[in-house]
This record gives C-alpha cells, structure tokens and sequence, in this order.
C-alpha cells in the first residue's frame, strides 16, 4: 500500500513539475503592479496568429510560441512624443520603438501604464502580434494619441537640443 502511494505521489509531482517546465521566465515590468495591468493581462488571447499562449513566472505578463515569439509586458515607461513610426491597430496606438532583424519592438502611446510587444518577425508579422492583442490592452483608458507630422503643432523658435 505504502509503494503504491509513492508511486501515485511520484506521478502526480512528475506532472507538476513537467507544468513549470515550460513557464517562461519574465522580469516584470517596472510598473507591473498598476492595478490597470491586470484586465489587459486576463483578457491577453489565447493564441497571437498560430502560437499558443504559455504561462510565464511574471505579473503583467504574457508569452506566445516555443520558444516565445511574441511577448508582452504591462507597465513599462511611458514613452514621451516621438517621431518613431506609430501606427493605430483597433484604436490602440502604438510606437515602434525599435526594429532590428530579430526583435521588433512596440509600446503603447498615450496610455498609462503603457504596454511593451516584443515580436520575432520571423516567426510571426508585428501586424498580426498587435492585432491580437489590442483588444486587451484598449481596456487601458487612451489619454493621448499619436498625430501625422503634418497635424502637429508648430512651434516658432529654435528646436531645444535633445
């Protein structure tokens, strides 16, 4: 009785461990505990194109693909105004903040906290990443948006040195 107890005990640890192997180890955002995180991060979708969603060891967190193709990070800095390239996906702006051959980069612009996507364009398009998941990160209230150069603001005077 006492054998078969271990074993049973030894099957069902076996199956919780094979669980936290596949959890993707995050650093959480610097301001992941916004309790403004935590609705776009239950509402995250299940799969982002054809990568299934997989848990990871951070708050405001979310992961998609084996290896993580796509990640997504809630309460990152705000990024201030820009002339990155932003594009609007289902009313949710965002600013590519960077695009190297293997890591596209993109924050939300004129929410707060805002929202960091990470892509591996090899994998996965930025469009389809932020497709999925805009839908969920629109539960942040929007108070700015991003404007064409030709609607900005002129100012007279000189530009201030960065």
């Amino acid at each position: 009785m006492l054998r078969r107890s271990l074993t049973v005990l030894s099957a069902a640890a076996l199956t919780l461990l094979a669980g936290c192997a596949n959890t993707l180890a995050l650093d959480p955002a610097e301001n992941a505990e916004d309790p403004a995180c935590a609705l776009p991060t239950l509402w995250m979708p299940d799969t982002v194109g054809e990568l299934e969603k997989r848990p990871t060891s951070a708050q405001a967190t979310s992961a998609w693909g084996d290896p993580a193709s796509v990640i997504a990070r809630c309460g990152v800095a705000e990024p201030a105004p820009t002339t990155d390239p932003c594009v609007n996906v289902d009313g949710v702006d965002w600013v590519q903040v960077r695009a190297e051959e293997d890591t596209w980069q993109f924050v939300t612009y004129g929410r707060s906290p805002a929202v960091e996507v990470l892509v591996s364009p090899q994998e996965v398009s930025g469009a389809t990443a932020l497709a999925a998941v805009s839908s969920a990160v629109s539960r942040i209230e929007q108070t700015a948006q991003c404007v064409d150069a030709r609607d900005a603001e002129q100012v007279e005077g000189e530009v201030p040195a960065a």
